[in-house]
């Protein structure tokens, strides 16, 4: 039975501006993202199982759950096909049938897919559209479709506004929705980050009356150049347009910034929120040593840990 496994990294905007609405709705953006060594694990195994359907003529009706079962360490969604992972395999699925003879997708092997959880959900991080990209990889590779990574990202975009940057795999200047990526080379950080447990709305705070939507739109080049303003600073004209909102909102999230304001006349860097919220980071310069780190995340208002940046997606093991 073939096995692998590949980790799904957390990420953080070091800022997020909205810059106007398009006429379908969404909201065009401009971030930077980084992708940070929190991860998810999703281990996918070929399963010697036969599928519920197995022969040719029944494949036009063959649904995603006989061929896709997933399980996971902690609850999951109470309706399974609103997963994302599943969501995913939908996806893959519905491609096959465009691209696939009938023979081919009668051999499509059963995946039993694995979840470990280590990110918290609907806390800015991107959890599950990593868990999400992770499994466009995986079921790429095991089903053999042979999709190219912007391919893959395509289909992303359609599942969530930030699958795509876990497809990309490493830091980029994200616009559009979230799918519209530029590298950008950025150097390594740490961050203290805090993890509170209060989870609001996303669209709650898109709705939100004090939401700004009209941040001007800053060239490529201007973003690259000017790193020194959002790295480990926060100057103008960057910012996180939800922070006064979500800040407004949650007492948890305010008091989780308000602590790591405090520890920012040490460091001599800016907190911030990351996303929708509510996680909030704050970067952490060289030589501060690991007592105080210690220190900083017991006395916390919620989770809180030390964390790193990645330089890139984690590849896919064959175990």
């Amino acid at each position: 039975m073939n096995t692998y496994r590949v980790s799904c990294p957390a990420k953080i905007n070091l800022f997020l501006h909205i810059t106007g609405r398009r006429a379908d709705g969404y909201h065009n953006l401009q971030t930077v993202f980084r992708l940070i060594d929190l991860c998810d694990t999703l281990t996918a195994s070929v399963s010697a199982a036969q599928r519920t359907r197995t022969t040719q003529q029944d494949t036009a009706a063959l649904d995603v759950l006989d061929l896709v079962r997933l399980t996971c360490d902690t609850p999951i969604t109470d309706d399974i096909r609103s997963n994302l992972i599943i969501k995913a395999a939908a996806a893959l699925l519905a491609h096959a049938y465009q691209t696939l003879s009938p023979d081919q997708i009668a051999t499509l092997p059963v995946i039993n897919l694995h979840l470990s959880k280590r990110i918290p959900m609907g806390a800015g991080l991107g959890g599950g559209s990593s868990d999400c990209a992770s499994a466009l990889r995986l079921l790429n590779i095991i089903w053999q479709l042979q999709l190219s990574s912007p391919e893959l990202q395509a289909i992303g975009a359609k599942l969530g506004a930030d699958v795509p940057i876990f497809i990309f795999g490493q830091d980029a200047i994200a616009q559009g929705i979230g799918e519209q990526l530029t590298p950008i080379d950025l150097p390594p950080q740490r961050f203290l980050l805090l993890m509170p447990d209060d989870h609001i709305n996303t669209a709650r705070l898109f709705a939100h009356s004090d939401l700004r939507r009209d941040c001007p739109t800053l060239s490529l080049h201007d973003i690259d150049q000017r790193q020194a303003d959002y790295l480990d600073h926060m100057n103008a004209p960057f910012g996180n347009v939800f922070e006064p909102v979500v800040s407004q909102l949650s007492q948890p999230v305010q008091a989780a910034l308000n602590y790591l304001q405090i520890l920012s006349t040490t460091t001599q860097t800016t907190a911030r929120l990351t996303g929708s919220g509510g996680s909030v980071f704050l970067p952490l310069p060289k030589g501060i040593d690991n007592k105080t780190l210690q220190n900083w995340q017991q006395r916390a208002p919620c989770r809180a840990i030390v964390v790193p940046t990645l330089d890139a997606t984690p590849l896919i093991e064959k175990i």
